[in-house]
């Protein structure tokens, strides 16, 4: 009974929270990124299919990895345009949503990268403090589940504030998507449903600075 009510109040927190968002007259700002670089992944195609799914109130935009070079410590100084604008629109958002496929039991390679650029010098991790979701797709029967842990394990140290519930890790992705990539499945719109009403309630507890 204790967990029921618990549960229960929690529910109706977030949606008076997000009912206070929807009165703001600023749009929340959501930056979306996926790690994976094929065009046909299904991770870009989750990431799409959050896009559409977003309340009204929220500017959802996306970045493209792609082209972001391996992390080099000695350009730290000047970093490259790309890692600039990156970092950029990652300080501007007031959260961040992931997409993340799983390689060999962890993160992909482009993925972390990405955030080493992003967290880097330490003194100026643009991910520190910022409410983030993580969301992910693939073939097999766990869907991203260790990627996602690995993920979130990194993001303790960095000081990022990861939504921990509903977990959106979406198995056997072919069956959930049809053939030009869009999502199909009502189950999974419900999750991504749910997990960007718990960002958005988030950006209330920790506003960006």
């Amino acid at each position: 009974m204790g967990r029921f009510v618990e549960n229960y109040v929690g529910e109706i927190v977030l949606s008076l929270m997000l009912f206070k968002g929807l009165l703001m007259s600023e749009p929340i700002r959501i930056l979306g990124f996926a790690g994976s670089l094929r065009k046909s992944s299904f991770n870009r195609a989750l990431l799409r299919a959050a896009g559409e799914l977003m309340p009204e109130n929220v500017m959802f935009e996306t970045f493209d990895l792609e082209g972001i070079p391996m992390f080099n410590e000695d350009l730290i100084a000047q970093p490259p345009q790309i890692v600039k604008d990156f970092k950029a629109k990652i300080k501007a958002a007031d959260a961040v949503l992931i997409a993340t496929p799983e390689y060999n039991y962890s993160i992909p390679g482009v993925l972390k990268n990405a955030i080493d650029w992003a967290s880097r010098p330490y003194i100026e991790n643009v991910l520190d403090g910022k409410p983030v979701a993580i969301i992910g797709a693939s073939t097999g029967m766990l869907g991203t589940s260790r990627a996602q842990y690995h993920l979130r394990q990194c993001f303790v140290f960095l000081n990022v504030h990861t939504i921990n519930k509903p977990e959106v890790m979406i198995s056997n992705a072919m069956e959930k998507f049809d053939v030009d990539r869009k999502l199909q499945d009502k189950k999974t719109k419900e999750l991504i449903g749910q997990l960007i009403v718990n960002l958005i309630a988030l950006t209330e507890i920790f506003p960006k600075h």
